[in-house]
């Protein structure tokens, strides 16, 4: 038996419950990680809560580096002692688990367990939205949403070292401060600043012509009075909520806007875009352009925390649990 955080029913933090269940032998094609630091990601929450619906009772987590304690039958490239990584895989909140084999990646020398468990998710996420989703040039200027958080942090480093300067919105100083040195070149507090009318005043009325916003129903609006005409706009995710229906008339008559809704998953769904994008992001942080910095830890037990202090917008840079 192994401990694991599930869920019986979708709520708040306090769905979460510490159980323990049968992990077993692995199967054809499997293999089974002991894990040593899992990866705390907004994701989780939207899963926890309901808005993206799950079969329960389920596992939490859908990130996590660790060691290989077995392998099952057809299982080339990896063996029991490897250090491993993977994300979207539900149910990384447990001390070890069965996974399909194919779905891990090796870590290579230089990159710690922590640091995979921290960067995995949402540092291939900015390798898909900078290089695939629309690819960035130097010279041009992005608005950032949330510049202070995990995938803020390491968007405005690896933006920074493409030539590419970062409009950034965070919630307070301390947050601001923190994205500056973090590479972003403008940073606008939204508790009590007007982005839009930053953003148009920092690009002299040219506005911008792309933005990427994992907040989600706040600034919605906003995102699109900040794009240029034919400006795309990336909503990777919804830490403020959904955004609700619209009607796509708007797009028409603010300058023909594009809007797009990718998810990580789909951009790994194929084995070779996997391991591309996991060596972008090995590459770039081994060259000490993009630091990588666990600013949280918290017991596997305390998964419910790490999920309050998440959602009430308390942390910055990434959290894990630690098992």
């Amino acid at each position: 038996m192994t401990k694991a955080v599930r869920f019986h029913r979708t709520g708040g933090p306090e769905v979460l419950q510490l159980d323990e269940v049968e992990v077993g032998q692995p199967g054809p094609g499997q293999a089974r990680v002991r894990h040593t630091a899992i990866g705390v990601n907004f994701v989780d929450t939207y899963q926890r809560s309901g808005l993206y619906p799950m079969q329960l009772p389920q596992i939490a987590g859908n990130e996590a580096a660790g060691v290989v304690e077995a392998v099952g039958a057809g299982v080339k490239g990896l063996k029991a002692g490897d250090r491993v990584v993977y994300t979207g895989l539900v149910g990384s909140y447990a001390e070890a688990r069965l996974a399909p084999a194919d779905r891990l990646v090796k870590l290579p020398k230089g990159i710690s367990d922590e640091q995979a468990a921290s960067m995995f998710l949402k540092g291939m996420t900015v390798y898909y939205l900078i290089h695939r989703t629309y690819k960035v040039k130097r010279g041009e200027t992005v608005l950032w949403h949330a510049a202070a958080g995990g995938v803020g942090l390491i968007a405005c480093q690896w933006l920074k070292k493409l030539g590419v300067k970062t409009i950034g919105t965070v919630g307070s100083d301390d947050k601001a401060a923190l994205a500056r040195a973090h590479g972003c070149t403008h940073v606008i507090n939204y508790a009590r600043e007007n982005f839009v009318e930053r953003v148009k005043e920092i690009t002299r009325g040219k506005k911008v012509r792309v933005v990427y916003d994992p907040v989600g129903k706040s600034t919605w609006e906003g995102s699109l009075d900040c794009l240029q005409p034919f400006g795309l706009l990336v909503s990777f995710g919804n830490a403020s909520g959904p955004v609700p229906p619209v009607n796509l008339g708007v797009l028409a008559q603010k300058g023909s806007l594009y809007v797009t809704r990718p998810t990580l998953f789909t951009h790994i769904a194929a084995r070779a875009d996997l391991e591309k994008c996991a060596n972008a992001l090995f590459s770039v942080v081994k060259s000490g352009k993009v630091r990588i910095e666990t600013t949280g830890r918290y017991k596997l037990a305390d998964a419910q925390a790490a999920h309050r202090d998440l959602e009430g917008r308390r942390t910055t840079g990434s959290i894990i649990l630690l098992p």
